[in-house]
């Protein structure tokens, strides 16, 4: 990519965080399509992959950039996130997948394990912010290894934030730990609450609380105003140091 271009998308990308008709729309398609469960529509290699695409395209910029030899994805949901994953890797040649699930459906499980991509990927069984999920989780890395961290399972202010204190010193400076479903914050409460997550106890005010204690970590506010639309705003962490 030319200097050239990278300065026009820079500028352009400055134009767009100050327009201000343009956020407004993008923070009412946000809340809407939450609620109209958009994500849901997507799948990526014939599994559902529950992501907005823009969150998508965002996590192959990364992956592509950094190179990792391993991603730790807590939370499988379908299995479309891990096979997107390790498809990405797949592409450059070398890297796996290690994905933390406490509750996998049986059928997603066996979805994944006949999946062209399993080979790539590892399951563990568990809760993510277990000590014995993060033994079995070390025993599986190597000194060396590159690593970015995906947090997407329960999404309690006090469980986010535990996992960010766990995993945060697995990745590597350079690399990220990405926390999805930041939006939750700005998400109107539903009429009947079925989750204990909300405005005040959710991924945005662990990584607030998370962020006040750790100067390792700085949020990628550039990666959140290019995106326009996103399901984790201020969820991008990369690890400066």
């Amino acid at each position: 990519m030319s200097t050239d271009f990278k300065a026009e998308v820079r500028e352009n990308i400055a134009r767009i965080a100050a327009d201000e008709r343009f956020s407004r729309i993008c923070e009412e398609w946000t809340v809407r399509s939450s609620q109209l469960k958009y994500s849901y529509n997507f799948e990526w290699l014939g599994l559902p992959i529950i992501q907005l695409p823009q969150d998508i395209i965002a996590m192959q910029e990364l992956i592509w950039r950094i190179k990792p030899d391993v991603i730790i994805e807590t939370g499988i949901a379908r299995g479309g996130s891990a096979v997107f994953y390790a498809s990405l890797l797949k592409l450059i040649g070398k890297g796996k997948v290690i994905s933390i699930e406490c509750e996998l459906r049986e059928a997603n499980r066996a979805a994944l394990a006949n999946h062209p991509m399993s080979g790539l990927i590892e399951i563990i069984d568990g809760d993510s912010v277990s000590a014995d999920t993060l033994a079995m989780l070390r025993a599986r890395l190597e000194p060396d290894d590159v690593i970015m961290v995906c947090l997407d399972s329960n999404h309690s202010h006090d469980h986010v934030l535990k996992e960010l204190e766990l995993y945060s010193p697995l990745v590597t400076p350079g690399s990220y730990i990405v926390v999805f479903d930041t939006i939750v914050e700005f998400l109107p409460e539903p009429e009947q609450k079925t989750r204990p997550w909300g405005k005040g106890d959710n991924p945005l005010t662990a990584v607030q609380a998370f962020l006040a204690g750790n100067d390792d970590f700085v949020v990628d506010e550039n990666l959140t105003r290019k995106l326009g639309v996103s399901y984790a705003p201020s969820g991008y962490l990369e690890r400066i140091r």
